[in-house]
């Protein structure tokens, strides 16, 4: 008896472990101040196995209320600048009234740390293991703008609310705390939920949750919604009813997702294949609605379909709705079921739903090509990437990042993601994963473990590790590599074959595993293109000899449909019976890699400088649209106004080093010929050697560089001004720091220089920092001085005030040797770094300079230079200059007008035009860096 008595108290105790939450919200809209007065009262359970003396709420809507909260600098780390500059009215933020239990008594509140999306709520006793306490909280919610997140109140006076009311932190052997920086979903456990929310009569409610009662009163209604084993509410208000409400098998679909005009018996049918797709694969959706909207799919848009503009339709009609709805409603279906922590484990419904993506488009929509129709247009269609399916895209994109060295392990928190790999790549190489685990198996094992695992974890706490003793358990293979070199690392899969021995009947076949993992690799036996033989190896540590039968077998290749996600592709060919291994294809433009071929690419090229004018020509190159570690470029331009033959050419290696600070190494050589005034041509070669380092962190953007170069350089002379020093050899050094942000710019490089007839060094340091009363101020430091200096008999090599000579030819100099007119106005914030023309206007022997800048309004700057100029034999000269910087796109098109310097009021002059000094980028690869700032 005493027994049984123990086991009920367990089942007891155990019952309450496992209770859920519940809250329950009364909320009002109050329109004209964008606010919602809301009382909530939740019933919170302790779950944990210890007493709590603090409860821990998220108020994700205080995240917006502060420019140094974590979702601020979530902002400024991707460069997003609107949230800093918005007004205080926009951003929106949550006022408290108070904050009490059941019986009425006032409990103390805080925000821990300064973090101001938490509440910390104290209690005054401590709340024993299985017991429940009743909060009442009453506050208030001003809605931010919708610009910021796409959640919040839009221009058409429209709420889109989602993470609006305060709900517990998860317990899970301790607090989790984590802060809103919008990257999805909220971690919370799961709830249940009653809103009754008073609302305009103008105003429609829509939600994933149960609509219960619907009360209207003058002025006003009364809604009521409900909800059981929750874990978010998205709510829209809108003044509109711009949701449709679409029966698809035994769920109802509420949605505003563009339809692109589509019939609604059409979108219906889509609708129940969709759910129906998703109900077999996975198991029925255990709540009636299901609530999916435009903002959903944008903030996690199918990348290439959401970038084309809306005239272009190169599919099928009612594809890109189809695929909308399907990502859109299988990132529902499994935020909405699958608890699991969405910050370190997210991996696995990135994987689940990638490869039903995958699996969706190979049902209905087989062999759709990846630029649908456009594939099939002449002069599109000779490209590579016409050949590419639709499928391609998610090795494609997630390899962009490992060649770049910037992949991360699927593992990794969302918080500590690069932006590419949080919104892209993370995911396809999960995807992707998932299908190379399939190939592998060769079985319907992993859709199988798919299924068992929803079907298992719906509406429970799971983990991924749950999710990896499913697939192991039902695989027929052992798949641990899966998950310790795939999952759990950065590493790449790289093979080669070595050798191939020719046997009677039979290959000998040493393959090598260029990388350090066990991952498996299919070899592939090929005749004119087609597959007669496959067969999967494993356990390739370093090097595996196989033998394979010889059924006129004429190329091996390794990874030949391209099932695994392989850093190199292009060095899994041999021939067997072919001399080549493969063979040589020529493409007009760059395109995509194919490696089938060793790919040469040629395409015209344009460059202009003023003496050669537009210098035409083709570029032959290797580079494909992913980067690869061998490259070579040779541009040879016919110059329209020198009418002679310029360009440059350059060749170089890279070798790069995962998860250390040192991550490449590359070295080449590079040469151009262009002209250097009228008539006058510079030839330059450099072999160079660069060491580059990084944080280990890959958020952020701390690096240092390491160059170490050799320029030659030999210039045409002038008959009518011999040069003093027409060719010559400069042996240089570079250490670079630099931490480019939005909120604080750091930059600092110190430079040595040797030639046969000087040696200088110098110091270069600037910095920039944005405050939050949106004041920015700019700093820059230079300093350099010679060791010895044998060439005074002019000022080509000395150091300049203004602007420089470039006598390395370093700088995109326009106009590089004009002395005046418009070319001559072009500046390079270099040495000195003045914007003003003073004289003296080189040092030979020493120079200082400090040039500051601070925003008057929006990007209108005043700035302000000052330094000393040394010359061999005087003194040295105190020089200054001031006045108004215009800064459109910062370091890429800015004008200088000088107003006062040691010239005196510059501004009164009748020349003042020809002051004016500007900056201008119109290198492709410089504009680039403004968009890959942004997502790398």
């Amino acid at each position: 008896m005493k027994y049984l008595r123990f086991f009920l108290i367990l089942f007891v105790f155990t019952g309450c472990l496992s209770a859920q939450n519940v809250i329950n919200v009364n909320a009002r809209l109050i329109d004209s101040l964008h606010t919602i007065e809301i009382g909530q009262q939740i019933k919170f359970v302790n779950t944990e196995s210890r007493p709590l003396e603090t409860i821990y709420l998220n108020d994700w809507n205080n995240a917006f209320s502060s420019k140094t909260s974590a979702l601020a600098k979530r902002f400024a780390e991707d460069y997003a600048r609107r949230f800093h500059f918005a007004k205080d009215e926009e951003r929106g933020h949550t006022t408290i009234n108070s904050v009490s239990d059941q019986p009425g008594n006032q409990l103390k509140w805080d925000r821990p740390g300064n973090v101001v999306d938490l509440v910390r709520i104290m209690l005054e006793d401590p709340l024993a293991p299985g017991d429940t306490l009743t909060l009442n909280l009453n506050y208030a919610l001003k809605i931010p703008n919708d610009k910021f997140t796409r959640y919040g109140r839009d221009n058409l006076g429209n709420y889109k609310l989602r993470y609006w009311y305060m709900v517990p932190a998860p317990l899970d052997n301790g607090w989790k705390l984590y802060s809103h920086q919008d990257l999805g979903l909220q971690y919370v456990k799961p709830y249940d939920i009653e809103i009754k929310l008073d609302i305009p009569t103008e105003y429609y409610a829509a939600s994933g949750l149960d609509l219960t009662r619907t009360e209207t009163r003058q002025g006003f209604k009364t809604i009521n919604f409900k909800g059981e084993d929750r874990v978010d509410s998205e709510m829209y208000l809108t003044t509109s009813f711009i949701f449709e409400s679409i029966s698809a098998n035994s769920n109802q679909v509420i949605t505003n997702i563009q339809d692109e005009d589509i019939q609604f018996d059409i979108k219906n049918t889509i609708l129940e294949r969709v759910v129906g797709f998703l109900d077999k694969r996975l198991g029925e959706y255990p709540h009636e609605n299901i609530f999916i909207t435009q903002d959903d799919y944008q903030k996690s848009p199918i990348y290439g379909l959401n970038q084309l503009p809306s005239f272009i339709r190169p599919f099928p009609d009612g594809f890109q709705y189809d695929i909308k709805l399907f990502k859109t409603i299988t990132n529902n279906y499994l935020q909405n079921t699958i608890f699991i922590d969405p910050r370190k484990e997210k991996w696995v419904t990135d994987a689940i739903m990638v490869s039903l993506m995958m699996d969706y488009v190979d049902t209905y929509y087989p062999k759709m090509k990846l630029i649908g129709n456009l594939s099939k247009i002449i002069g599109i269609r000779w490209f590579h990437a016409a050949d590419l399916e639709f499928n391609d895209q998610y090795q494609f994109l997630y390899m962009n990042m490992a060649r770049l060295n910037l992949d991360q392990p699927l593992t990794t928190s969302q918080d500590s993601l690069v932006k590419f790999n949080k919104n892209i790549a993370n995911a396809y190489k999960a995807g992707a994963g998932i299908k190379y685990l399939e190939e592998f198996l060769g079985d319907e094992s992993v859709k199988k473990s798919i299924s068992e695992f929803y079907s298992d974890y719906k509406l429970k706490k799971v983990t991924d590790e749950d999710f990896r003793r499913i697939l192991q358990k039902n695989a027929s293979k052992d798949i641990s590599w899966f998950f310790e070199d795939y999952v759990g690392t950065n590493k790449k899969i790289d093979f080669k074959i070595r050798n191939v021995e020719k046997r009677d009947d039979s290959l000998r076949v040493t393959l090598e595993n260029l990388r350090d993992n066990d991952m498996p690799v299919s070899l592939y036996g090929l005749r004119e293109k087609e597959v007669i033989y496959k067969t999967w190896v494993e356990d390739i540590r370093d090097t595996l000899s196989i033998t394979i039968p010889n059924n006129g077998i004429q190329r091996l290749a390794l990874n030949y449909e391209q099932e695994i996600p392989e850093f190199n592709q292009r060095n899994n060919y041999k021939g067997v019976t072919k001399l080549l291994d493969k063979p040589i294809q020529f493409r007009l433009l760059q395109d995509i890699e194919d490696p089938r071929y060793h790919q040469v690419f040629f395409m015209p090229e344009f460059e202009y400088n003023l003496y050669d004018g537009v210098a035409i020509g083709p570029k032959l190159y290797n580079k494909t649209f992913l980067s690869r570690t061998f490259n070579f470029s040779i541009s040879p331009k016919y110059g329209l106004n020198s009418n002679t033959l310029v360009g440059s050419a350059s060749v170089y290696n890279t070798h790069q080093f995962e998860n250390k600070e040192l991550y490449s190494i590359f070295y080449g050589i590079g040469g151009s010929r262009f002209s250097y005034g009228y008539g006058l041509f510079y030839e330059k070669y450099s072999p160079f050697l660069v060491f580059s380092f990084r944080n280990s962190y890959l958020r952020s953007n701390e690096r240092q560089r390491l160059s170490i170069r050799n320029i030659n350089v030999h210039r045409d002379e002038n008959p009518e001004a011999p040069l003093l020093q027409p060719n010559y050899n400069v042996f240089n050094v570079r250490y670079t720091y630099s931490n480019p942000n939005f909120l604080k710019h750091l930059t600092a490089s110190f430079d040595y220089q040797l030639s046969d007839k000087f040696s200088k060094v110098s110091l270069t340091a600037e910095y920039r920092k944005l405050f939050t009363n949106n004041r920015q101020i700019n700093l820059r430091f230079f300093a350099g001085t010679f060791l010895y200096n044998d060439a005074m008999s002019d000022d080509y090599f000395s150091f300049a005030l203004d602007r420089p000579t470039d006598y390395l030819f370093d700088y995109n100099y326009y106009g590089r040797s004009q002395g005046s007119g418009l070319f001559s106005q072009q500046i390079i914030v270099a040495e000195g770094g003045f914007k003003s023309q003073l004289q003296p206007e080189f040092a030979n022997q020493w120079l200082m300079t400090a040039n500051a800048s601070t925003n008057i309004w929006n990007w209108i700057y005043a700035y302000g230079d000052v330094g000393i100029v040394k010359n061999e034999g005087d003194s040295g000269e105190l020089l200054f200059d001031s006045g108004i910087r215009v800064s459109l796109v910062q370091d890429y098109f800015e004008l200088f007008f000088p107003v006062y310097s040691s010239l005196g009021w510059e501004i009164d002059e009748p020349n003042y035009d020809q002051r004016i000094r500007f900056i201008v980028a119109l290198d492709l690869n410089t504009l680039i860096r403004l968009f890959t700032r942004r997502w790398y």
